[in-house]
């Protein structure tokens, strides 16, 4: 049985400011309350109650995966480069991948994820169908080196990430362990008490198909996502699609304006009087070097974000103005879709066949009227790569979708045969011939479900964690006086004994208003107070989320707290 946290003998410094460069809610009261500390830019020590917390989850998270039948394992974080030199993402993942070597100059990283070594202990430990199909897991810490690390344990450079892969012969073995997770995450999140949303999401460098986000809503997030109000639709931003629907051609020939001074879009407008939706953008990126045209409506603006994930692996960068120095046919501020030679021209859905723009003419001070997409241009490909905004149509009903903030909490991917195909994962099939194993991917972040639930869960006051994750059940807080003291370790020991985890403020010296301040600012569930009943053996139990008091005697408080119901 786990003995009762004393806080007279706890490691534990609670702060009445905000940290000076805390810009999160998270930040701001998981440090305040002592359960973390910065010890670098992106990086944080996990002090006791913190520890509490995450290993609480990581509970649950284990209980689940274990249920649908995962086997845990501990891989290393220390990695040779080669497994990630033959996927490609040693140079996909960029300065995102922290880079060592070892004293005899053998290269090697800190794991970002793990796909490629999960790929290779399977294809090691398993020769034969009858060894599959298989679930794979690990609880771990992973690193990435974040250019910008912000929002405390909520974007740092290393983090607590449950990572699980299953392998299967079959691509329905492959659809069933999908769903397994699936209905694994939700039960996951649900006991956390995470309010959460599953987006239809992009792979991006995971590769794969099927793809899946758990999105916790919260202000904080650096996700957006989209949900219809009139149907069942909602996603990552990224993965909004919008339908190509050509229209008929009602547009006169091309006309050529004078528009000296005019090389943004809303210096056009302004010169012709007409809206910024009636104009064609047209962004010049290079992709692997090569410049590429993308032509959005002039209302609109491209999501480099999005663009980049479409266009993955390659690398995508703005143009710069050394590249037009080499590329005189390209005009800066008037380039046009029409008569462009030696540029591929990628185009939002909403350029669609027969749509008229006003669009640069390629010549200095120089725009083009009626430009017909479909006559005077050709759209090489197309591509959702808008911003997407509120009152978007949703794309399987129409309505106007809703956009919102959100913490990415879980991903999961039908990854196929990519990583199998690279390490040449066979196994023997039932026909005595080689088959290729198809596999999942599937993560939780674990230190980023406690920021979540942080943000989630908090009031004005600090912390409010549900049961399940807090770190302890019950908070007793001894008002002062030696009677105080003696009945709250009295009653402390009693709600241990009955199998609750007991957080009790025995600290002397400190006054009974700092006392009830931290209870509210830690943020465990119950608050039973021994105060200026004592005498008479009577407490005050608290509900730190409803604020519900109510008078109760020694035994009727031990009832009350260890009723589950």
């Amino acid at each position: 049985m786990a003995q009762v946290q004393r806080m007279s003998r706890l490691m534990i410094k609670t702060l009445r400011d905000d940290p000076a460069d805390a810009e999160t809610l998270n930040h701001k009261l998981l440090v305040r309350a002592g359960y973390v500390r910065r010890t670098a830019a992106g990086i944080w020590s996990w002090l006791p109650l913190g520890k509490k917390v995450l290993e609480n989850v990581t509970r649950v998270v284990r209980e689940e995966m274990d249920a649908i039948g995962g086997q845990e394992v501990l891989l290393p974080a220390l990695l040779p480069k080669e497994a990630y030199e033959a996927s490609g993402r040693y140079d996909e993942y960029g300065d995102l991948l922290f880079r060592l070597q070892d004293r005899k100059g053998a290269d090697y990283l800190l794991g970002p994820t793990h796909e490629e070594i999960f790929t290779q202990v399977v294809k090691d430990m398993c020769s034969s169908y009858k060894d599959l199909p298989v679930i794979l897991y690990q609880i771990q810490t992973k690193y990435r080196d974040e250019a910008r690390p912000r929002a405390g344990v909520l974007r740092g450079r290393e983090f607590q990430m449950k990572d699980s892969y299953s392998f299967d012969t079959t691509d329905e073995g492959l659809a069933e362990a999908y769903q397994l997770h699936r209905a694994a995450y939700i039960r996951i999140f649900e006991r956390l008490g995470l309010d959460h949303r599953i987006v239809s999401a992009v792979s991006g460098a995971m590769g794969g198909s099927a793809s899946e986000e758990f999105l916790a809503p919260a202000p904080a997030g650096e996700d957006t996502f989209v949900d219809c109000p009139n149907c069942d639709y909602a996603a990552n931003t990224e993965a909004v699609t919008y339908k190509v629907t050509a229209v008929a051609d009602a547009a006169g020939a091309v006309e050529e304006l004078d528009t000296p001074d005019t090389p943004t879009i809303e210096s056009l407008a302004a010169h012709l009087g007409v809206p910024a939706s009636a104009t064609l953008k047209n962004l010049l990126i290079k992709v692997d070097g090569e410049i590429v045209a993308v032509g959005v409506p002039g209302d609109r603006e491209v999501d480099m974000g999005k663009l980049g994930e479409h266009l993955a692996p390659a690398v995508v960068e703005l143009v710069t103005a050394e590249d037009f120095v080499e590329r005189p046919d390209l005009v800066r501020g008037y380039v046009g879709p029409q008569g462009l030679e030696k540029v591929r021209y990628i185009a939002d859905p909403r350029v669609a066949a027969g749509t008229a723009w006003i669009t640069g003419a390629n010549k200095e001070g120089k725009h083009a009227k009626n430009v017909v997409a479909g006559r005077d241009f050709e759209v090489d490909d197309y591509l959702d790569v808008v911003v997407v905004e509120a009152g978007d149509p949703c794309p399987n009903c129409g309505t106007g979708l809703q956009v919102d903030r959100a913490i990415e909490i879980g991903h999961i991917f039908q990854l196929g045969r990519k990583y199998a195909d690279i390490f040449s994962l066979d196994v023997l099939g039932q026909q005595g011939k080689p088959v290729r194993v198809t596999m999942g991917s599937y993560g939780i972040g674990v230190s980023r479900a406690v920021a979540a639930l942080a943000e989630q869960t908090a009031d004005d006051k600090g912390l409010c964690w549900p049961r399940e994750i807090a770190p302890a059940d019950v908070h007793v807080v001894a008002a002062g006086k030696a009677l105080q003291t003696e009945l709250a370790l009295d009653v402390s020991e009693k709600l241990n004994a009955a199998g609750l985890r007991v957080l009790v403020d025995d600290r002397a010296g400190v006054s009974p208003g700092v006392k009830f301040t931290d209870s509210e600012l830690i943020g465990v569930p119950k608050i039973l107070v021994a105060g200026r009943r004592s005498a008479e053996g009577v407490l005050e139990l608290k509900d730190r989320r409803t604020g519900e008091r109510e008078e109760l005697t020694v035994d009727e408080a031990i009832a009350r707290l260890t009723d589950r119901g």
